[in-house]
C-alpha cells in the first residue's frame, strides 16, 4: 500500500513514512492511493470462531500496514494496545431502542475514543522506531481527550518525547488533570493561551517549518497523522456486524475535527454498508452549515458543555473534500487557501448533492444537549457524557427519515464531564477506579503565548540532546 498527499504535490510513500511524519511535505494529508475491499460475509467466514474485536482489527488493518508490519507482528500489537481495557469486547453495543444503538468507545485508560486510535498508534511507533534505533519528537494539539489518550499511549517511552498544546481554560477539568497530572521525563503539557484551533495552527505551523521539524525530527498524534484514522475504520465494521447479519445502517457520530466520522466514511469505501453519516455539531455549528447549504464559513469558537467539539477549521475535513473532489490536489489546495485568507469555502451544484446523498447533519443546543442527557437518563437508566448527547440528539432526529438502524457513537466516559450531567440530571458520575484519585494528583505545565517562536523555544529547551 502507498499513500498520497491530499494537496497531490508530494511524492507517494510507504506505511511508515506516513506514521513518522504526520502530516506530507506538501501540507496535506495522506491517504491510501486505493481503498482495500472487504465483506462483510467474507469477513465472518475468514474469522470463523474467532471473532474478536483484535482479529477483525488484524484483518482490517494489516493491508494498510504490510509494507513495514508482517501480520502476526500486526497482531501482537494489536492485543497489547488493547489488553488495559476495561471491556472485554473492546466497544460494547447498547440498545436504546428498536432504531437506536450506542457503540461505546470509552473503555480505554482514559476513557475517551481516542485510546482506541491511540493506544496502538504508541505500539506501532515504538514498533518501527526500535527497528531503526530511531527516536521522534511528537507534537500534538487538544480540544481535551487526544491529549491525555497521547500522553498515556507514548509515556515512559525511551524512542519518544511528546509535547501537548491544550487552549488554557477550555478542557475540562479532568481532561486537564488526565494530561497535567503524568509525570513522565518525555511527557511535556503546555497550555496555550488560545482557542484549540489556535493549538493546531501552531503545530500545522511547526510541520511546514522544515528547519525546524527536521531538527527535532517533529512527528503527530492528531488525527492528520493516517494511522489515527486508520485504527479506527475498525469499530465501524465491528459496530456493523454487531446489530445486522449484512444490512445497512446508519452511524451518528458527534463531530469535530472530523477525523471520527471520517474514518466510518473510509469503511464505507471499503465496502461496509451505509446508508448516511449523520455528523452531530454543537453551537460551534461549521460542518452543519456545510452539509446543510455546502457553505463552509469560519466564526468565532463559542466555549460549549461539549468542549471537544469546540472547532471551526476541522482538519479531515481535507480528506472529504479530496474524495468529494475525484482526487484533485490543486482543488483541494484552492479551497483551503481560500478558507485561510477569505474565511470560507463553498461547494454548490452536482457537487453539493452528491455529498448530500450519503451525509446529514443536525446542530443541537447547550440546552438540547443538557435536555437529553436528562432524558435518557429518565428513560432508559443510562447516563452519557455531552458530546454523547450530541450525537444522541441528532440520531433521534434523523430517526424517522430512515428505515435503517442508527449506530450513535459514545465518544467519552459520562465522568470526564461530571458537571454538566450532574447539572442535567442530578447525576454525579464517579471516576473508574485507576482514576479516583486524580482530583488529588499534583499538576505539571507551561502556559505560553499564542506564539509560534516561543512554544518553539520552549521544545527546544526541554528536548533531550539539544
Amino acid at each position: 500500500m502507498r499513500y498520497v498527499s491530499t494537496r497531490g504535490k508530494s511524492p507517494e510513500a510507504s506505511f511508515k513514512e506516513v506514521l513518522l511524519r504526520g502530516l506530507a511535505p506538501d501540507g496535506g494529508l495522506y491517504l491510501p492511493t486505493t481503498w482495500p475491499q472487504f465483506n462483510v460475509n467474507e469477513l465472518r467466514k475468514v474469522l470463523g470462531s474467532d471473532f474478536s474485536y483484535q482479529a477483525l482489527a488484524s484483518e482490517i488493518i494489516y493491508p494498510f500496514t504490510k509494507d513495514s508490519i508482517d501480520k502476526d507482528e500486526l497482531s501482537d500489537l494489536i492485543h497489547r494496545a488493547y489488553g488495559s481495557f476495561s471491556a472485554e469486547d473492546i466497544v460494547p453495543m447498547k440498545c436504546l431502542n428498536s432504531k437506536l444503538w450506542i457503540a461505546e468507545l470509552f473503555h480505554g485508560p482514559t476513557l475517551a475514543f481516542k485510546d482506541i486510535a491511540l493506544q496502538l498508534v504508541g505500539e506501532l511507533f515504538e514498533n518501527q522506531l526500535q527497528k531503526e534505533s530511531e527516536n521522534i519528537t511528537i507534537v500534538g494539539a487538544t480540544s481535551g481527550d487526544t491529549g491525555s489518550a497521547a500522553i498515556e499511549a507514548c509515556r515512559d517511552r525511551e524512542s519518544m518525547e511528546i509535547f501537548i498544546l491544550h487552549p488554557h481554560g477550555r478542557t475540562s477539568e479532568v481532561q486537564r488533570r488526565q494530561m497535567t497530572s503524568v509525570h513522565s521525563k518525555n511527557v511535556f503539557n503546555i497550555a496555550i493561551e488560545g482557542t484549540f484551533d489556535d493549538c493546531q495552527d501552531l503545530v500545522k505551523d511547526m510541520f511546514a517549518d522544515v528547519d525546524f521539524s527536521t531538527r527535532i525530527n517533529m512527528s503527530a498524534v492528531n488525527s492528520i497523522n493516517w494511522a489515527r484514522v486508520m485504527t479506527q475504520i475498525v469499530y465501524y465494521w465491528w459496530a456493523s456486524m454487531q446489530i445486522t447479519d449484512n444490512g445497512i445502517v446508519n452511524f451518528c457520530v458527534p463531530s469535530g475535527n472530523f477525523g471520527n466520522i471520517f474514518a466510518g466514511f473510509s469503511a464505507h469505501n471499503m465496502g461496509l454498508p451505509v446508508e448516511k453519516f449523520i455528523v452531530a455539531s454543537n453551537h460551534n455549528d461549521v460542518l452543519d452549515r456545510f452539509f446543510r447549504n455546502g457553505e463552509m464559513e469560519l466564526r468565532d469558537v463559542a466555549p460549549t458543555y461539549s468542549p471537544s467539539m469546540d472547532i471551526q477549521v476541522s482538519s479531515n475535513f481535507e480528506r472529504l473534500l479530496f474524495e468529494v473532489f475525484e482526487r484533485d490536489g490543486l482543488r483541494v489546495e484552492q479551497a483551503f487557501k481560500a478558507l485561510r485568507s477569505e474565511g470560507s469555502l463553498s461547494v454548490s451544484g452536482d457537487t453539493l448533492a452528491g455529498i448530500q446523498r450519503k451525509w446529514a447533519s443536525s446542530k443541537v443546543s447547550d440546552s438540547e444537549t443538557l435536555t437529553r442527557i436528562k432524558k435518557i437518563s429518565e428513560e432508559y437508566g443510562y447516563v452519557v457524557d455531552p458530546h454523547t448527547a450530541v450525537g444522541i440528539e441528532a440520531a433521534e432526529r434523523h430517526a424517522g427519515v430512515s428505515q435503517a438502524p442508527i449506530i450513535s457513537l459514545a465518544t467519552a466516559h459520562p465522568s470526564k464531564f461530571p458537571d454538566a450531567v450532574e447539572e442535567a440530571s442530578g447525576i454525579s458520575p464517579t471516576l473508574p477506579s485507576h482514576l479516583s484519585d486524580l482530583y488529588e494528583r499534583e499538576e505539571s505545565y507551561e502556559i505560553l503565548p499564542n506564539d509560534e517562536g516561543a512554544v518553539k523555544n520552549y521544545i527546544l529547551a526541554q528536548r533531550k540532546g539539544e
